[in-house]
């Protein structure tokens, strides 16, 4: 009961791409991504879809107990918008969820949320038509060289690091996750070694406080020596 439209548009800043989806009522989501955002997105579509394949058969006492669970999440930051993505299933089956958010600027906070939901069977199809505009409208532009983006886990957090350019320049995304929280802040590439080097400041100087934490316990741990004392005759 739902249709989904898919439509390249171009503005000022250049080609991107328009996805509606059209409830029975008439009632319309759209969510937009660059061209090369609409890239990625389709190799995130790609990873949703292979994981998918390997899930078994639904559980209806898993689907009741846990009707939030999310079965496979991506999150994706690029320029002021925000995209997350969540595999997830209820009675009426499994669905990949996407929303997305877009930062208004300092002091404006996030502009309100859009969000679509693509049913699992579908997402083949999807894909294929996404690819589809992907290869016949994309804009063949000799894309910058920056490194690869990484990311860590830190007990129940995960940080991205990537790196992007638009047209201020080059800078790094550094995005904190956790189950039930995402932030981000944006480095630019000017000041990457002074970020650095302010964390390898902290870094040597915590080391050395544990360092003397670590002596000092060791020394209250020691017996203490004879007391010394004239000899009784």
């Amino acid at each position: 009961n739902k249709r989904f439209y898919l439509d390249v548009k171009q503005n000022v800043k250049g080609r991107f791409l328009k996805i509606a989806e059209v409830g029975a009522g008439g009632n319309k989501s759209r969510l937009t991504l660059s061209m090369s955002v609409a890239v990625e997105f389709r190799d995130y579509l790609g990873d949703f879809i292979e994981h998918y394949a390997q899930l078994g058969p639904t559980n209806p006492d898993i689907v009741q107990d846990e009707p939030r669970r999310a079965l496979k999440s991506e999150f994706l930051v690029r320029e002021n918008r925000k995209y997350y993505m969540d595999l997830k299933e209820n009675q009426r089956g499994r669905f990949l969820r996407i929303r997305q958010t877009v930062n208004r600027g300092p002091g404006l906070g996030s502009a309100q949320g859009q969000t679509i939901a693509l049913p699992a069977q579908g997402l083949i199809e999807f894909r294929d038509a996404l690819a589809k505009l992907i290869d016949d409208y994309g804009v063949d532009e000799e894309p910058a060289e920056l490194p690869e983006g990484t990311s860590l886990t830190v007990d129940n957090k995960r940080f991205f690091f990537d790196v992007g350019s638009n047209k201020y320049g080059v800078f790094m995304r550094v995005s904190e996750v956790k189950p039930t929280y995402r932030n981000s802040i944006t480095v630019p590439c000017k000041v990457w070694s002074k970020f650095g080097n302010t964390f390898c400041k902290y870094a040597d100087e915590m080391r050395k406080i544990q360092e003397r934490s670590r002596e000092k316990r060791a020394s209250d741990l020691l017996p203490e020596g004879p007391h010394g004392g004239d000899d009784e005759e």
